[in-house]
Protein backbone atom coordinates (compact mmCIF):
# COMPACT_ATOMS: atom_id res chain seq x y z
CA UNK A 1 0.00 0.00 0.00
CA UNK A 2 1.62 3.63 -0.86
CA UNK A 3 0.95 6.29 0.95
CA UNK A 4 2.36 10.25 -0.14
CA UNK A 5 2.53 13.33 1.03
CA UNK A 6 0.17 16.26 0.14
CA UNK A 7 3.07 17.76 -1.36
CA UNK A 8 3.53 15.14 -3.99
CA UNK A 9 0.02 15.00 -4.61
CA UNK A 10 0.44 18.77 -5.70
CA UNK A 11 2.76 17.89 -8.07
CA UNK A 12 0.43 15.83 -9.91
CA UNK A 13 -2.50 18.18 -9.78
CA UNK A 14 -1.62 21.80 -9.13
CA UNK A 15 -5.16 22.23 -6.27
CA UNK A 16 -4.57 22.57 -3.02
CA UNK A 17 -7.69 20.77 -2.65
CA UNK A 18 -7.35 17.74 -4.59
CA UNK A 19 -3.97 16.96 -3.18
CA UNK A 20 -5.50 17.25 0.65
CA UNK A 21 -8.69 14.72 -0.59
CA UNK A 22 -5.74 12.37 -1.98
CA UNK A 23 -4.27 12.39 1.21
CA UNK A 24 -7.24 11.82 3.29
CA UNK A 25 -8.17 8.91 0.49
CA UNK A 26 -4.83 6.98 0.90
CA UNK A 27 -3.03 4.83 1.33
CA UNK A 28 -4.14 3.16 -2.33
CA UNK A 29 -3.47 -0.35 -3.07
CA UNK A 30 -2.46 0.68 -6.50
CA UNK A 31 -1.83 3.38 -9.11
CA UNK A 32 -4.76 2.21 -10.49
CA UNK A 33 -7.41 2.69 -7.42
CA UNK A 34 -5.34 6.02 -7.03
CA UNK A 35 -6.28 7.21 -10.75
CA UNK A 36 -9.95 6.10 -9.75
CA UNK A 37 -9.87 8.04 -6.46
CA UNK A 38 -8.07 11.24 -8.35
CA UNK A 39 -11.07 11.58 -10.72
CA UNK A 40 -13.98 11.14 -8.09
CA UNK A 41 -11.94 13.84 -6.15
CA UNK A 42 -11.25 15.94 -8.93
CA UNK A 43 -15.13 15.48 -10.62
CA UNK A 44 -16.94 15.66 -7.46
CA UNK A 45 -15.19 16.82 -4.39
CA UNK A 46 -13.03 19.78 -5.77
CA UNK A 47 -14.70 23.53 -6.85
CA UNK A 48 -14.02 25.89 -9.29
CA UNK A 49 -11.41 27.66 -7.55
CA UNK A 50 -9.48 24.72 -7.64
CA UNK A 51 -9.94 24.03 -11.01
CA UNK A 52 -8.56 27.20 -11.38
CA UNK A 53 -5.61 26.84 -9.42
CA UNK A 54 -4.78 23.59 -11.34
CA UNK A 55 -5.04 25.32 -14.36
CA UNK A 56 -3.16 28.27 -13.36
CA UNK A 57 0.01 25.52 -11.47
CA UNK A 58 0.60 24.75 -15.51
CA UNK A 59 3.41 27.09 -17.66
CA UNK A 60 2.33 27.95 -21.24
CA UNK A 61 3.05 25.35 -24.33
CA UNK A 62 6.41 26.55 -24.71
CA UNK A 63 7.52 28.07 -21.68
CA UNK A 64 9.51 27.09 -18.67
CA UNK A 65 7.89 26.25 -15.99
CA UNK A 66 7.93 28.71 -12.78
CA UNK A 67 10.91 28.39 -10.06
CA UNK A 68 7.54 28.33 -7.38
CA UNK A 69 6.58 24.53 -8.90
CA UNK A 70 7.28 21.78 -7.03
CA UNK A 71 10.51 20.13 -8.33
CA UNK A 72 8.72 17.15 -9.48
CA UNK A 73 6.37 19.10 -11.55
CA UNK A 74 8.20 21.23 -12.92
CA UNK A 75 10.14 17.85 -14.45
CA UNK A 76 7.20 16.12 -15.84
CA UNK A 77 6.33 19.61 -17.19
CA UNK A 78 9.56 19.61 -19.08
CA UNK A 79 8.93 15.87 -20.38
CA UNK A 80 5.19 16.50 -21.70
CA UNK A 81 6.14 19.65 -23.71
CA UNK A 82 9.19 17.89 -24.91
CA UNK A 83 7.86 16.67 -28.06
CA UNK A 84 5.94 20.45 -28.99
CA UNK A 85 9.32 21.97 -27.80
CA UNK A 86 11.14 19.40 -30.24
CA UNK A 87 9.24 20.15 -33.26
CA UNK A 88 8.80 23.52 -32.79
CA UNK A 89 10.06 26.13 -35.72
CA UNK A 90 10.29 29.70 -34.97
CA UNK A 91 6.70 30.67 -36.74
CA UNK A 92 4.90 28.09 -35.05
CA UNK A 93 6.25 28.96 -31.84
CA UNK A 94 5.34 32.60 -32.57
CA UNK A 95 1.85 31.78 -33.72
CA UNK A 96 1.04 29.52 -30.50
CA UNK A 97 2.08 32.29 -28.13
CA UNK A 98 -0.35 34.67 -30.01
CA UNK A 99 -3.01 32.21 -29.87
CA UNK A 100 -2.23 31.29 -25.98
CA UNK A 101 -2.81 35.28 -25.45
CA UNK A 102 -5.45 35.34 -27.67
CA UNK A 103 -7.30 32.18 -25.22
CA UNK A 104 -6.32 33.60 -22.08
CA UNK A 105 -8.04 37.18 -23.07
CA UNK A 106 -11.51 35.29 -23.58
CA UNK A 107 -11.75 32.22 -21.48
CA UNK A 108 -9.67 33.64 -18.10
CA UNK A 109 -6.86 30.82 -17.79
CA UNK A 110 -4.03 29.64 -19.94
CA UNK A 111 -4.67 27.11 -23.07
CA UNK A 112 -4.23 23.49 -20.95
CA UNK A 113 -3.82 20.03 -23.30
CA UNK A 114 -2.44 16.95 -22.36
CA UNK A 115 0.90 17.89 -24.50
CA UNK A 116 2.36 14.51 -23.69
CA UNK A 117 3.52 13.26 -27.12
CA UNK A 118 1.99 15.78 -29.40
CA UNK A 119 3.76 18.28 -31.95
CA UNK A 120 3.39 22.11 -31.52
CA UNK A 121 1.31 21.58 -34.69
CA UNK A 122 -1.41 19.73 -33.14
CA UNK A 123 -1.10 21.55 -30.47
CA UNK A 124 -2.08 24.57 -32.23
CA UNK A 125 -4.56 23.22 -34.10
CA UNK A 126 -6.64 22.14 -31.12
CA UNK A 127 -6.43 25.04 -29.85
CA UNK A 128 -7.87 27.16 -32.82
CA UNK A 129 -10.40 24.09 -32.50
CA UNK A 130 -11.25 25.38 -29.16
CA UNK A 131 -10.97 28.86 -29.50
CA UNK A 132 -14.68 29.53 -30.55
CA UNK A 133 -16.26 27.20 -27.78
CA UNK A 134 -18.59 29.11 -25.40
CA UNK A 135 -16.40 29.28 -22.16
CA UNK A 136 -18.69 26.86 -19.84
CA UNK A 137 -17.87 23.79 -22.49
CA UNK A 138 -14.35 25.09 -22.55
CA UNK A 139 -13.96 25.09 -18.99
CA UNK A 140 -14.90 21.33 -18.90
CA UNK A 141 -12.71 20.44 -21.39
CA UNK A 142 -9.81 21.96 -19.63
CA UNK A 143 -10.99 20.30 -16.76
CA UNK A 144 -10.89 16.99 -18.53
CA UNK A 145 -7.23 17.70 -19.77
CA UNK A 146 -6.25 18.32 -16.36
CA UNK A 147 -7.56 15.33 -15.52
CA UNK A 148 -5.36 13.16 -18.42
CA UNK A 149 -2.09 15.11 -16.85
CA UNK A 150 -2.89 14.15 -13.54
CA UNK A 151 -3.25 10.59 -14.48
CA UNK A 152 -0.24 10.74 -16.47
CA UNK A 153 1.90 11.96 -13.15
CA UNK A 154 0.20 9.47 -10.87
CA UNK A 155 1.78 6.47 -12.90
CA UNK A 156 5.19 8.47 -13.17
CA UNK A 157 4.57 8.99 -9.08
CA UNK A 158 3.99 5.52 -8.04
CA UNK A 159 6.58 3.85 -10.43
CA UNK A 160 9.53 6.32 -8.92
CA UNK A 161 8.91 4.62 -6.15
CA UNK A 162 9.10 0.93 -7.69
CA UNK A 163 12.18 2.04 -9.49
CA UNK A 164 13.59 3.51 -5.95
CA UNK A 165 14.26 -0.08 -4.74
CA UNK A 166 16.80 -0.64 -7.31
CA UNK A 167 20.18 1.21 -6.78
CA UNK A 168 21.09 0.23 -10.16
CA UNK A 169 17.81 1.31 -11.66
CA UNK A 170 17.79 4.76 -9.87
CA UNK A 171 21.18 5.65 -11.26
CA UNK A 172 19.94 4.81 -14.79
CA UNK A 173 16.52 6.31 -14.28
CA UNK A 174 18.78 9.81 -13.28
CA UNK A 175 21.17 9.63 -15.80
CA UNK A 176 17.79 9.21 -18.62
CA UNK A 177 15.84 11.82 -16.79
CA UNK A 178 19.01 14.41 -17.22
CA UNK A 179 19.96 13.74 -20.43
CA UNK A 180 16.70 14.56 -21.57
CA UNK A 181 16.36 17.43 -19.16
CA UNK A 182 19.37 18.94 -21.04
CA UNK A 183 17.90 17.73 -24.41
CA UNK A 184 14.94 20.15 -23.53
CA UNK A 185 16.59 22.79 -21.75
CA UNK A 186 18.71 23.60 -25.29
CA UNK A 187 15.61 23.26 -26.67
CA UNK A 188 14.29 26.07 -24.74
CA UNK A 189 16.86 28.64 -24.71
CA UNK A 190 17.06 28.07 -28.54
CA UNK A 191 13.11 28.60 -29.28
CA UNK A 192 13.03 31.79 -26.44
CA UNK A 193 16.41 33.31 -28.47
CA UNK A 194 14.77 33.25 -31.40
CA UNK A 195 11.41 34.41 -30.28
CA UNK A 196 13.06 37.31 -29.28
CA UNK A 197 14.98 37.67 -32.33
CA UNK A 198 13.64 38.83 -36.08
CA UNK A 199 13.01 35.92 -38.16
CA UNK A 200 15.46 36.86 -40.83
CA UNK A 201 18.07 35.56 -38.18
CA UNK A 202 16.16 32.92 -36.68
CA UNK A 203 15.99 31.06 -40.26
CA UNK A 204 19.62 30.64 -40.55
CA UNK A 205 19.59 28.50 -37.52
CA UNK A 206 18.45 24.99 -38.45
CA UNK A 207 14.87 23.76 -36.93
CA UNK A 208 16.11 20.12 -36.25
CA UNK A 209 17.02 19.45 -32.86
CA UNK A 210 16.29 15.97 -32.86
CA UNK A 211 16.50 12.81 -35.02
CA UNK A 212 13.51 13.00 -37.49
CA UNK A 213 12.50 9.40 -36.46
CA UNK A 214 11.71 8.69 -32.80
CA UNK A 215 9.49 6.09 -30.79
CA UNK A 216 6.98 6.86 -27.87
CA UNK A 217 5.62 3.45 -26.55
CA UNK A 218 2.30 3.13 -24.65
CA UNK A 219 0.97 0.44 -22.83
CA UNK A 220 -2.90 0.81 -23.58
CA UNK A 221 -3.90 -1.80 -21.43
CA UNK A 222 -2.20 0.11 -18.68
CA UNK A 223 -2.86 3.79 -19.88
CA UNK A 224 0.98 4.70 -18.94
CA UNK A 225 4.26 4.71 -20.96
CA UNK A 226 5.67 1.55 -21.35
CA UNK A 227 9.20 0.95 -20.20
CA UNK A 228 12.15 -1.42 -21.06
CA UNK A 229 10.88 -1.98 -24.39
CA UNK A 230 13.98 -2.72 -26.79
CA UNK A 231 13.51 -0.87 -30.10
CA UNK A 232 15.35 -1.42 -33.06
CA UNK A 233 15.04 0.75 -36.35
CA UNK A 234 16.05 -0.93 -39.59
CA UNK A 235 15.98 0.32 -42.83
CA UNK A 236 15.63 -1.69 -46.09
CA UNK A 237 18.33 -1.73 -48.99
CA UNK A 238 17.77 -4.60 -50.98
CA UNK A 239 17.78 -5.03 -54.50
CA UNK A 240 14.01 -4.33 -55.06
CA UNK A 241 12.43 -0.87 -54.27
CA UNK A 242 10.89 -2.48 -51.17
CA UNK A 243 10.97 -6.25 -49.16
CA UNK A 244 9.25 -8.64 -51.19
CA UNK A 245 8.03 -11.43 -48.82
CA UNK A 246 8.31 -15.40 -49.45
CA UNK A 247 10.77 -14.37 -52.75
CA UNK A 248 14.59 -14.36 -52.20
CA UNK A 249 16.59 -11.02 -52.73
CA UNK A 250 20.22 -9.46 -52.27
CA UNK A 251 20.72 -7.20 -49.58
CA UNK A 252 17.57 -6.89 -46.57
CA UNK A 253 16.84 -4.98 -43.77
CA UNK A 254 19.96 -2.84 -42.35
CA UNK A 255 20.42 -1.62 -38.81
CA UNK A 256 20.87 2.50 -38.53
CA UNK A 257 20.51 2.04 -34.44
CA UNK A 258 18.62 0.40 -31.42
CA UNK A 259 17.80 1.68 -28.09
CA UNK A 260 15.50 0.57 -24.81
CA UNK A 261 12.64 2.83 -23.96
CA UNK A 262 12.96 5.07 -20.51
CA UNK A 263 10.43 6.06 -17.81
CA UNK A 264 8.05 7.87 -20.55
CA UNK A 265 8.03 5.29 -23.14
CA UNK A 266 11.18 7.11 -25.31
CA UNK A 267 13.66 5.64 -27.05
CA UNK A 268 16.93 6.94 -27.47
CA UNK A 269 18.93 8.06 -30.33
CA UNK A 270 17.93 5.83 -33.30
CA UNK A 271 19.36 7.85 -35.63
CA UNK A 272 21.68 10.68 -36.76
CA UNK A 273 20.26 14.32 -36.55
CA UNK A 274 20.17 15.15 -40.14
CA UNK A 275 17.49 17.73 -41.79
CA UNK A 276 16.31 15.03 -45.01
CA UNK A 277 15.43 11.58 -44.31
CA UNK A 278 15.52 9.51 -48.06
CA UNK A 279 12.24 7.81 -48.86
CA UNK A 280 11.97 3.92 -47.85
CA UNK A 281 10.87 1.35 -46.23
CA UNK A 282 12.11 1.81 -42.18
CA UNK A 283 10.59 -0.26 -39.85
CA UNK A 284 10.35 -0.22 -36.05
CA UNK A 285 11.02 -3.79 -34.27
CA UNK A 286 10.34 -3.92 -30.89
Amino acid sequence: MERYEEEEYLACCGSTQFAKEMVKASPFESVHEAVAAARDIWFNKVDVNGWLEAFSAHPQIGQSPSPNHPTAAAQWSKGEQSTALATATTSTLQELFDWNARYKHKFGFIFLICASGRSTAEILADLKKRYPNRPIVEFEIAAQEQMKVTELRLVKLFSSKIKSTSKGDQHATVSVKKAEEDRVSIIGGHLTKTSESSFGKASQISTRTRPPITTHVLDVSQGSPAAGVEVCLEIWKGTHPRPLFGEPDVGGWVIQGSSTTDGDGRSGQLMSIVDVVNPGNIQNKF
